[in-house]
């Protein structure tokens, strides 16, 4: 039997039923199975709340997932005068015809650890012709300059003054199209460089860009609001900026970094999740991966279903930008392979500080070195990176109950499905920072048999 706090209660922004503090202690050993259902991805819906910002009339946005960083955005938007309307079932209405500027102190209050801000400046600028950010935080796996991002703003025209407190922009004679070639296709800078493109004067050319689906996905709502966007196979995109922009009615493309920790759920504990509103084509990647580690699925029009097809395999993995596999699925799928026979590699080049949260499976029993300057393979597809890391799992090793502190919303998500795939009681501290992707995660754990208690 949970205890369970109601998560159908009203979030407060960045919150949500599980408050900071709060631990879980779980009950491990047992197979989770049954259905969970994903809606949108956070990684769209944040970004095109913030894209609202730049039209003339109101949009709607559909299948907003109840997480803490949409609470945020929300918030932030508010503070900004845009008025935003919750129809309810994850309908969003926002109206962006009272925008102002907002303070500082507003600002750093609403963002808290949030790294969205940024994602601001080009709609600000052409606004109100400023913006201000101030220090950004997010996830602690590693260096995640927002160089790229003010680089981009400065060849748009833009004037950007370093501050103690953070970063003051202005651009009182407007913004101008440009010719951008990012170091490193980054998801962050391209969406950046989309959302103030489009109403720059003059064409601009993305070299290098990010092509993950949730780009494609808040191209798809900036046409909708009238900008012009183009791209090509070779990660180029041109946009030609308009004089005006319009709102939107767009529906979230479904989260696939919650469907792929679901799977790697079923697949640690042997279990059988469905998870509705998954769909194939957005996870083919993973899903290569998935079945050669010795998982299987079913997909229908409805979702897919994951569960073990046999006993797990080692594999070598190497992350990377789409249309690779994802950082983001590395860290719960590492559960599941504690329990191959063998050894399995995941070469991680995306952040230098991502492995880190294997520390806390080694204390539950897993053999997991971790080799902070990578390593070098002949048969390596994905380019080495200074920064990156691998880690080496040795397995089958039984895993026991442990007290563990959540590092990060990945980590976290992590150490939850170990502590219920482990033998014997877990507790799970910080756990509030599962709230940053995971809508209804309590909900959902206990929808799949979890046993657990919410204490704090």
């Amino acid at each position: 039997m949970n205890t369970l706090l109601s998560e159908s209660t009203p979030p407060r922004p960045g919150g949500g039923s599980v408050s900071p503090g709060q631990a879980l202690t779980i009950r491990g050993g047992h197979p989770l199975s049954g259905r969970v259902t994903v809606k949108g991805a956070k990684n769209l819906a944040t970004k095109a709340m913030v894209a609202a910002l730049l039209g003339e009339t109101e949009s709607v946005l559909r299948d907003v997932p109840d997480i803490s960083d949409v609470h945020v955005v929300r918030s932030l938007l508010e503070v900004h005068g845009v008025t935003v309307q919750d129809d309810g079932d994850g309908v969003l209405r926002l109206d962006p015809s009272g925008a102002v500027s907002a303070h500082f102190d507003e600002i750093d209050a609403h963002a808290g650890a949030s790294r969205i801000p940024i994602l601001f400046c080009g709609p600000l600028l052409h606004l109100l012709g400023q913006a201000f950010i101030p220090d950004l935080g997010g996830c602690r796996i590693g260096d995640r300059p927002i160089d790229f991002h003010l680089d981009a703003l400065r060849a748009f025209g833009a004037t950007v003054e370093k501050l103690p407190s953070g970063i003051r922009l202005s651009a009182p004679g407007g913004l101008s199209g440009a010719n951008i070639a990012l170091p490193y296709p980054s998801v962050g800078a391209t969406e950046q460089v989309l959302l103030t493109a489009v109403r720059a004067k003059g064409t601009t050319e993305l070299r290098n860009a990010a092509i993950e689906p949730e780009i494609m996905d808040l191209i798809a709502v900036l046409q909708k609001m009238g900008a012009i966007i183009s791209y090509e196979p070779n990660r180029v995109i041109f946009i030609e900026g308009v004089d005006s922009l319009r709102g939107y009615d767009h529906r979230c493309i479904f989260d696939r970094n919650e469907a792929a920790s679901w799977a790697c759920a079923a697949l640690a504990t042997d279990g059988n999740i469905f998870v509705t509103g998954a769909r194939q084509q957005e996870m083919l990647t993973f899903l290569n991966v998935f079945r050669k580690a010795g998982g299987e699925f079913d997909i229908t029009e409805e979702g897919i279903r994951f569960y073990r097809g046999g006993a797990l395999k080692p594999i070598v993995v190497e992350t990377d930008v789409h249309p690779g596999f994802m950082t983001d699925w590395q860290q719960p799928l590492i559960v599941a392979l504690t329990q191959a026979d063998g050894t399995s590699i995941v070469h991680e080049t995306v952040y230098e500080n991502r492995l880190g949260f294997t520390r806390a499976l080694v204390k539950m029993g897993a053999d997991i070195v971790v080799h902070p300057e990578g390593i070098a393979s002949a048969d390596r597809r994905v380019p080495r990176r200074a920064l990156e890391q691998a880690a080496v799992i040795t397995g089958p090793t039984p895993l026991h109950g442990a007290d563990v502190v959540v590092p990060d919303l990945r980590g976290g998500y992590s150490y939850v499905i170990a502590a219920l795939a482990a033998e014997g009681t877990s507790i799970v501290r910080n756990v509030d920072i599962i709230r940053r992707g995971y809508e209804k995660f309590l909900d959902k754990l206990t929808d799949l048999g979890a046993d657990f208690d919410v204490v704090g």
